[in-house]
């Protein structure tokens, strides 16, 4: 070990100038450097995906019960690159106990089974193919965190919106009613998830108006959600990743207080993703800040 230490911290002979590899390179010109700052279309040699996130316990919650989790990676060489994003928000059903554990058991749980799943994959040599399809990965990890949280929190619940992302294409499981959107720069903005809200399914059915909904009294009564009763069905399927556009995951205290042209405005007038998240949850909080706030943005790029 005193060798290793010796080694490691002992003053290192540098090599002659004569030694030393000589780079034939030139300094940028002044010229060169604006071309390149004031680029308004830069080329993207490989594919980029690009994240950020953001959360407030809001203005009138005194305990946060919102999880979120943003994992974004790409492997990229000779064979060419793999843009691999992982988002997710879980919000703990305010009213039951224990909602931040649940929120929390579930995103570990989730984000857990899928990195074992893939981490052969990513980070090791492995020529075959997988045996299970995207979707049934999901499903999967969304079964074992429901017996987590049913282990680790028992009569507790959570919503779960996660977003899968691998090259060009996104796989969606969700429970509840967070939320996943596409926004594009074009001023659209389209829900991508359902909500399994008793008001949602009244408004399918026709009961009442998108109107009459806004200001409904039982609005936030869920008749599906992760933790509660002993079979779960989530929402699985899997869709193109909007190129150019974003692709935006928030809880209920983001989409139900602030208007949808103020989230696209938000986010499509932001210079990065980063002041994105941070437009969204002052506007959250602006409105009132009636409820946890989380939001993930994400952006495929090249």
């Amino acid at each position: 070990m005193a060798k290793i230490f010796e080694w490691l911290f002992s003053k290192k002979e540098q090599p002659s100038a004569q030694t030393q590899d000589v780079a034939n390179t030139a300094p940028l010109t002044e010229e060169q450097i604006q071309a390149i700052v004031n680029n308004q279309n830069p080329r993207f040699d490989m594919q980029q995906l690009l994240a950020s996130c953001g959360q407030s316990v809001g203005k009138q919650r005194d305990l946060n019960e919102d999880s979120i989790l943003a994992l974004t990676t790409t492997m990229a060489g000779n064979s060419g690159n793999l843009p691999f994003g992982l988002y997710i928000v879980a919000d703990g059903m305010g009213g039951h106990q224990f909602g931040e554990v649940a929120s929390n058991a579930a995103i570990r749980s989730v984000a857990g089974f899928i990195l074992k799943k893939f981490h052969p994959y990513l980070f090791q040599v492995k020529t075959d193919t997988m045996d299970e399809s995207f979707q049934e990965i999901m499903l999967e990890a969304v079964r074992e965190a429901q017996r987590t949280i049913q282990r680790e929190a028992p009569g507790s619940g959570t919503t779960l919106t996660a977003a899968l992302v691998i090259g060009q294409q996104v796989t969606v499981a969700h429970v509840g009613d967070s939320r996943a959107y596409f926004v594009y720069p074009d001023g659209r903005i389209e829900p991508i998830t359902r909500d399994h809200s008793l008001v949602k399914r009244l408004e399918e059915l026709g009961h009442i108006t998108p109107e009459e909904a806004v200001n409904y009294p039982h609005r936030n009564v869920l008749y599906r959600a992760l933790g509660q009763g002993e079979l779960l069905d989530p929402d699985i399927f899997t869709v193109a990743f909007p190129q150019p556009g974003f692709l935006m995951i928030c809880s209920d205290g983001l989409w139900g207080v602030v208007a949808e042209q103020d989230i696209v405005r938000s986010i499509v007038d932001a210079p990065n993703l980063q002041r994105a998240c941070q437009n969204l949850v002052s506007a959250a909080n602006t409105a009132g800040g009636p409820d946890n706030i989380s939001v993930i943005l994400a952006q495929l790029i090249g």
